[in-house]
């Protein structure tokens, strides 16, 4: 089945590297696929980048690195030349196929977003649909939450086994609403403010993460068990508990090890492997972050024991 969208090997291509380069993928929304993608080419052969299936759909790209002078093109002609800023976020539209000489080291992270995820998500907000995104080439938004959300997706598409799947559903799910909003104009329509979800479901819902300390489960299929959508359930949840779905996994983690760790014999290793971590490093990585010390640390320290693992 050949494969559709900005992302894969699709993005291999048009770029003409080497390896298919890093890619976290959600379906969330109907089903259709969101993604982001990182690329980086430090040494470049001069060429024009490749040309994608046309759909209607767009690409949001976060420049890590300045692009001086880039040639843009589109239905197969040079329309301008633009200076790239990174730490800028560009909207291409794949309808016009949109290309770029390639002539200089570049750096991004490339979100994908059909129309079809765009129009999900104004249905579950309730929402007319959006029209066309303002793609303009060359121009630049200073767009602090594209940025947040790129920054916190960096690490995953760096050690992908080490990320959970709620989380990649949750980030890509408020990227799309940030998008739908900010570029796209969608509001909600007012209604009654609702509160959490009802106890019997909250305590179900955190059984049903809790069965999977992994976080292998799609948001989507969580919510639909409850009959809501992504975002009412994202909501509800995080009022109910605190926490929005994939941190307050996160926080179980982390106590089911500090349990499994009062018991003296089990290694550091296993504990990690047993309480949902890739590997004890990811382990050791996310502990400390929560805690505020090392899980050996913390060991030593509850149970007195000297030596151990850091």
């Amino acid at each position: 089945m050949t494969q559709r969208g900005f992302y894969g090997q699709n993005v291999r291509r048009f770029l003409h590297l080497e390896h298919e380069p890093p890619s976290l993928i959600t379906r969330s929304l109907r089903n259709t696929e969101i993604a982001v993608t990182e690329t980086r080419d430090d040494a470049p052969v001069r060429s024009l980048s490749g040309g994608m299936v046309l759909e209607d759909s767009y690409v949001v790209s976060l420049k890590l690195n300045d692009y001086p002078s880039c040639e843009l093109w589109a239905r197969s002609k040079c329309v301008t030349k633009a200076d790239i800023r990174a730490g800028a976020t560009y909207l291409y539209d794949m309808k016009i196929d949109p290309r770029f000489v390639i002539d200089k080291p570049f750096h991004s992270l490339h979100f994908y977003l059909p129309r079809s995820a765009l129009d999900g998500i104004t249905e579950q907000s309730r929402a007319p649909r959006v029209g066309d995104l303002p793609c303009q080439f060359g121009v630049g938004h200073d767009d602090p939450i594209i940025r947040h959300i790129g920054g916190a997706l960096l690490p995953a598409l760096r050690r992908p086994t080490e990320t959970n799947r709620l989380f990649i559903d949750y980030s890509l799910f408020a990227f799309t609403v940030h998008v739908a909003q900010t570029y796209g104009g969608m509001q909600r329509r007012a209604e009654p403010a609702r509160g959490g979800l009802a106890p019997w479901q909250t305590k179900r819902a955190c059984e049903r993460l809790d069965s999977d300390l992994g976080g292998k489960l799609p948001l989507q299929q969580i919510a639909a068990e409850f009959d809501l959508s992504v975002s009412h359930f994202s909501r509800a949840f995080r009022i109910s508990t605190g926490l929005p779905p994939h941190r307050w996994l996160l926080r179980q983690r982390v106590e089911v090890a500090q349990q499994l760790m009062t018991v003296r014999e089990l290694p550091l290793a296993e504990i990690a492997i047993s309480a949902g971590f890739a590997n004890q490093s990811h382990f050791t990585r996310v502990f400390t972050a929560v805690v505020g010390i090392s899980p050996g640390v913390w060991r030593r320290e509850k149970l007195g024991v000297a030596g151990g693992d850091a």
